[in-house]
C-alpha cells in the first residue's frame, strides 16, 4: 500500500495559495494536508476552505510539532526566515521543501547542509524548472557530453509589476529584515530567481549540484521607490570559464515571457515561454534536433517529486542546498558589485495609473538588444547605464 505522506504548510497566503490549490482542489490522495502554520492566515485565499475542512491552524512551528508531526514540511514564508524554519522542521523529524531562495545569506547555507545532514532529513530548494523531466533530461545530455563543451548562456525575462506588489508586504524590496536579517528581495532574488538559478543548475558538474562561480559583473537599476532593485543585467563566469548572462526587470510596460539561450559546440539550445507551441529544442549543426519539453507546465512537479521521495524512501534530492547555493553566492555577489542601485533618469520613467505602473521608455528594447548580443547594457554605450565592479570568488 502507498504511504500517505502528512504535509505541513508554513506561510499560507502568499506562493503558500499554490500550494494550498494542489493540495485542496486537485485531490491528491497520496498526500495529507495535517497542519498550516500562519500568523496571520485570513489573508489566504483559502483560509475558509482550511477552516470547512477542519484542518488545524498553528501560530507558530512550535505549536504544531509540541503535538504533532509530518512527513514533510513546505516552508512558504519571506526569505529571512527560511534557514531557521527548515533547520527547525529537520530537526523535529520533517524533510523540507523551501521555497526558493534558499536564504539570503551565503553563511546560512552550511547550516542548512549541516542540519540536512544530522537529522538524516532531505532539504528540496522550491526551483520549478529544476525538479521537471525535461530539465533533468537536458541536464543529463549536457554532462554526458551529448551537445560537446558548453561555451556560454543567457536568459531573460521582461515582467512588469505595479505598486501593489512591491507594497505586498514589509519585507518587498528590503535588504535587511528589522532584525538585520538579510533579504535581498529583488526581480533576481525573487520572480524571476528560477532562470537564473537555471543557468547555474544546468552547467553544474554533476547532476545535484550548480556551477561554481569564478566571478560576478552586475548592473542593477530601479525605479521603484525600493532598497534593492527592479532590473538586472548581470554576466556570471564559472570556474569552467562558462559565460552565464541573465537580464530581469519589472520596470517595463509589457510582458516578454523568459527565454533561454545555451550554446555548445556541436549545437545550440532554445526555449521561448508565452507560446503555445514552447519547448526546450537542441539543434544540432548537422540540422538534427531534439526536443524536451516546456519546463512551465509544470510548476509543482517539485511537490511530487517530494512526495515520491518519502514514499520511495529515496533520498535524493537533484535540486537541494548543494544546487541552490550557487544563487545564493550570486545575489550576494551582484549586490557587492553595485552595493546602491542607481535610479533610472527622471526623464525617461513614466506611470501608468490605471495600472499603478512604473516604466521606463526603451528599456524593453535595450534589455532584448543586450540579450542578442551577449552584452550588458554598459557594453553597448546606453546612457543611464552603470557597470558595477567584478566581484572575485576565492
Amino acid at each position: 500500500m502507498t504511504k500517505k505522506v502528512s504535509i505541513l504548510l508554513v506561510g499560507m497566503s502568499g506562493y503558500g495559495n499554490v500550494y494550498l490549490n494542489e493540495l485542496l482542489t486537485k485531490k491528491n490522495r497520496s498526500a495529507s494536508l495535517v497542519g498550516v502554520v500562519d500568523i496571520n492566515p485570513k489573508r489566504s485565499d483559502y483560509y475558509e476552505e482550511i477552516i470547512n475542512r477542519d484542518i488545524p491552524i498553528y501560530e507558530s512551528m512550535n505549536e504544531f510539532y509540541r503535538t504533532n508531526k509530518s512527513d514533510l514540511a513546505i516552508i512558504s514564508t519571506p526569505i529571512h526566515l527560511h534557514m531557521e524554519q527548515s533547520c527547525y522542521a529537520m530537526n523535529h523529524g520533517s524533510n523540507v521543501l523551501c521555497e526558493k531562495p534558499m536564504s539570503a545569506n551565503p553563511e546560512d547555507v552550511q547550516s542548512m547542509i549541516d542540519t540536512r545532514d544530522k537529522t538524516g532529513k532531505f532539504l528540496a530548494v522550491g526551483f520549478n524548472w529544476s525538479f521537471t523531466p525535461s530539465v533533468q533530461q537536458l541536464k543529463k545530455d549536457i554532462l554526458s557530453g551529448e551537445f560537446g563543451k558548453v561555451k556560454r548562456l543567457k536568459s531573460i525575462a521582461l515582467w512588469p509589476r505595479s505598486l501593489d506588489y512591491f507594497n505586498r508586504s514589509n519585507w518587498a524590496g528590503k535588504k535587511y529584515s528589522s532584525t538585520g536579517d538579510m533579504i535581498f528581495d529583488s526581480v533576481a532574488n525573487n520572480a524571476t530567481a528560477h532562470f537564473l538559478h537555471h543557468l547555474l543548475y544546468v552547467t553544474g558538474n554533476t547532476v545535484d549540484t550548480s556551477a561554481q562561480i569564478k566571478n560576478v559583473t552586475a548592473e542593477l537599476y530601479r525605479t521603484n521607490a525600493i532598497e534593492t532593485f527592479d532590473t538586472s543585467a548581470v554576466k556570471v563566469q564559472t570556474t569552467s570559464n562558462i559565460d552565464i548572462y541573465y537580464y530581469a526587470t519589472h520596470a517595463v510596460k509589457e510582458t516578454r515571457e523568459p527565454q533561454f539561450v545555451i550554446e555548445c559546440e556541436n549545437a545550440v539550445i532554445h526555449y521561448e515561454s508565452g507560446y503555445e507551441d514552447s519547448t526546450i529544442i537542441a539543434y544540432w549543426k548537422d540540422g538534427t534536433k531534439k526536443v524536451y519539453g516546456d519546463p512551465e507546465n509544470e510548476h509543482l512537479a517539485k511537490l511530487d517529486v517530494c512526495i515520491h521521495a518519502i514514499q520511495q524512501d529515496n533520498q535524493q534530492i537533484l535540486c537541494g542546498s548543494e544546487a541552490a547555493s550557487a544563487h545564493v553566492n550570486c545575489i550576494y555577489a551582484m549586490h557587492q558589485s553595485v552595493p546602491e542601485a542607481p535610479y533610472f533618469p527622471k526623464h525617461l520613467t513614466n506611470y501608468e495609473n490605471n495600472q499603478k505602473l512604473y516604466w521606463i521608455d526603451g528599456l524593453a528594447d535595450t534589455l532584448l538588444t543586450c540579450f542578442e548580443n551577449w552584452r550588458l547594457p554598459s557594453d553597448q554605450n546606453v546612457e543611464w547605464s552603470k557597470k558595477g565592479k567584478t566581484i572575485e570568488f576565492n
